[in-house]
């Protein structure tokens, strides 16, 4: 199981380890062996009718993967064949998120639509060749006479054209002298084929359609699997990796190569889809999501986009440990959001500084410290890993806490604050809950404290012990700012979708709480990633955080449900 050849180090144990390689490393193996290619050649071909998604990520990775091993070349192709849904805004989001994620295409981006006039020659080709034929039908005919998976189709009344007036009438329907839908061009293959693909598939439709990349052109688009195969043949790939759900067409794939004569054709390969578990992948739900309102854009952090990912703060080396850990088959699955999480608190417990964030703040006042006073404590960034250094962070007579931290009448085995009961203060003092202000609702709005000056963190005090240690903010140098978290989008109890299609919605997927921070944290950038102590790991929003509003978005709590094998 090797998707990502050069492993993270934070997977070092994964490195040290032999690992079989999986069955399509095996083929390729088999084929250079046998000499039916000499340098490897894979590509991402994705479809620009919307944003990626963490399902794409692992063919990226794969795909880019195998060239690295292989030492051969990896290709981005855009198959945008249907303009009805392609939209530049998706080519330019898909070429980030690729190169984000590390999938090296270096300048070998290409797009189906170069090679329109190539298809067109290609179609032109089967005609003469008797293996392609203008039909009249209607789609509704077409289908009809397709047949059923235990009936046999028949043929199109127009099957026996001859060869001069397909050619006439294809030149004719390039030229525009047809509406739209009134003829396609279908190949001549086997009406009573097992496999539906095969019975006389179409491969071009009238459709007048403005495109990205070739504007009006064209009035006639090639159908995937016919393009497809030969956007493979013209870029001299070897292994076409694709998922599951094109293992029928794959016959439909090689007739077009061979019938084309094409050297050295592609081989297909299929591997099984990653499905993980609650969430929202369709592009059709997502675009509605997105024209309702109820999420914000196709990078909202609760979706499972590669820009949404990216947002939220996931990193790329956390996503290529978590293709790694899914592996490579041919059967498909289903893979807990939470071991994603994993992968995150795994990349960044090592590397992100670890700092002081109150989300639900109350006021502390130490009665007995020195108005005015401030002293500067050393903290360590990550006490998991001493290289990163300590910081200074300032203490004063006032502090925020997190309001869970205080109790009037605490269960047994709570160790923080409450009335009579002592607690250490992250990096700093011992301090003793003495009293309390409520507002008329009840809720605490202050707790007063006394110090004890001896037992600053770091003196070598050990006269005493206190179970309960708790992190704080100086009120008067708090940064206020905005916490964002993030809780599935689905609700996980009713499942992803009602039985008409709709989304079963979590209305509280996001939980935004105005917070304060240590002033450290002044000055940071879109995508800067901390772990606020006993909060969670966090990052910089990249659309909405300011100079002057800093907004932070929760990528993962600390706790996981996923412990891995």
């Amino acid at each position: 199981m090797d998707i990502d050849v050069n492993k993270p180090e934070l997977n070092e144990t994964v490195e040290k380890e032999v690992v079989s390689k999986n069955f399509i490393e095996q083929i390729i193996d088999k084929d250079i062996a046998e000499g039916h290619c000499k340098k490897v050649a894979t590509r991402f071909p994705p479809e620009p009718n919307g944003y990626l998604h963490i399902g794409h990520a692992k063919s990226i990775l794969l795909n880019s993967g195998l060239a690295k091993k292989y030492d051969g070349t990896f290709n981005l192709r855009f198959d945008d064949t249907n303009p009805t849904k392609e939209k530049t805004e998706f080519v330019e989001s898909i070429i980030e998120d690729v190169k984000w994620i590390g999938g090296d295409f270096e300048d070998r981006l290409f797009f189906a639509s170069d090679y329109f006039e190539h298809m067109y020659e290609g179609a032109v080709k089967l005609i003469k060749k008797g293996k392609a034929f203008v039909c009249d039908l209607s789609a509704e005919e077409i289908r009809e006479y397709r047949g059923t998976l235990t009936e046999p189709g028949k043929n199109s009344p127009y099957r026996d054209r001859s060869i001069e007036e397909n050619l006439d009438l294809f030149e004719r329907m390039k030229n525009g002298e047809f509406p739209d839908g009134s003829k396609v061009l279908r190949a001549k293959i086997d009406m009573s084929s097992p496999n539906i693909n095969m019975r006389d598939p179409v491969i071009y439709r009238v459709a007048r359609m403005t495109h990205h990349n070739t504007g009006d052109t064209w009035c006639i688009y090639p159908m995937y699997d016919f393009a497809h195969p030969i956007e493979d043949a013209i870029e001299g790939i070897t292994h076409s990796i694709c998922t599951l759900e094109f293992e029928d067409h794959r016959p439909l794939y090689d007739w077009v190569v061979r019938e084309l004569e094409y050297e050295n054709p592609p081989k297909q390969i299929e591997f099984a889809k990653m499905y993980l578990t609650n969430v929202i992948t369709g592009k059709r739900y997502i675009k509605k999501l997105v024209e309702d309102g109820i999420v914000d854009g196709w990078d909202d952090p609760r979706l499972v986009s590669i820009s949404a990912l990216r947002r939220r703060g996931f990193t790329p080396e956390s996503i290529r440990l978590f293709m790694e850990l899914c592996g490579v088959s041919k059967s498909n699955s289903s893979v807990d959001y939470a071991m994603l999480e994993y992968c995150i608190r795994e990349d960044l417990k090592l590397k992100a500084n670890r700092v002081m964030a109150i989300l639900d703040p109350i006021k502390l006042i130490i009665t007995n410290y020195p108005e005015g006073q401030v002293e500067y404590l050393e903290a360590m960034n990550n006490q998991e890993n001493e290289e990163m250094g300590t910081r200074e962070v300032p203490f004063s007579r006032e502090l925020y806490i997190e309001r869970e931290d205080f109790m009037i009448e605490p269960p047994k085995k709570y160790f923080r604050l409450f009335p009579g009961n002592e607690v250490r203060l992250m990096n700093a003092y011992f301090v003793t809950c003495t009293d309390y202000k409520t507002d008329e609702a009840g809720n605490v709005t202050e707790v007063y404290c006394t110090y004890d000056p001896e037992t600053k963190s770091g003196s070598g005090f050990n006269a005493r012990k206190v179970k309960g240690t708790i992190h704080w903010v100086s009120a008067p140098h708090a940064i206020k700012a905005e916490a964002r978290l993030y809780e599935n989008l689905v609700d996980e109890e009713k499942g992803v979708y009602n039985e008409d299609g709709s989304v079963n919605l979590n209305p509280n997927s996001i939980v935004v709480s105005e917070c304060f921070v240590e002033p450290s944290l002044q000055g940071v950038k879109a995508f800067d990633r901390f772990q606020f102590l006993r909060n969670g790991f966090f990052c910089v929003d990249c659309k909405d955080s300011t100079g002057e509003k800093l907004v932070f978005n929760r990528i993962a709590s600390l706790k996981s449900s996923y412990k891995p094998a």
